[in-house]
């Protein structure tokens, strides 16, 4: 099974009993925002102390919750817009990723043997 942000943390609220209301209110936010994070319909990735909150009181990686949830580390993002400048053909590049999971794939396994074939014995 796909495992998505919204699945990961309803499925640890439920474990932990609460109701939504109840993990709302503790991580302060509209319980209704709660339930489109949980239905994967919130139209935005959360903010990062939203994921922050949720993985204290949920007991789960906030490192793996940021990746479910779109939200990249700062580092990762200072990458993504020195690539964009120097590369006017990236943006083109990553919505072909993203609309394309073979290609995706195709193009992480050159990667990865490329890199292979560059380590030394």
């Amino acid at each position: 099974m796909n495992q998505t942000f919204g699945k990961v943390i309803r499925q640890a609220r439920r474990d932990k009993g609460y109701s939504q209301r109840e993990l709302a209110k503790l991580i302060g936010v509209n319980y209704t925002y709660l339930s489109k994070l949980e239905n994967d319909h919130a139209g935005y990735p959360p903010s990062e102390e939203v994921i922050e909150s949720l993985g204290r009181h949920l007991e789960l990686d906030e490192v793996e919750l940021k990746y479910l949830a779109g939200r990249i580390a700062p580092e990762d993002e200072e990458i993504f817009k020195e690539l964009i400048k120097r590369y006017k053909q990236m943006p083109a590049l990553l919505r072909r990723i993203r609309d394309n999971p073979d290609y995706a794939q195709k193009l992480l396994q050159e990667v990865t043997q490329v890199e292979n074939e560059e380590e030394p014995f």
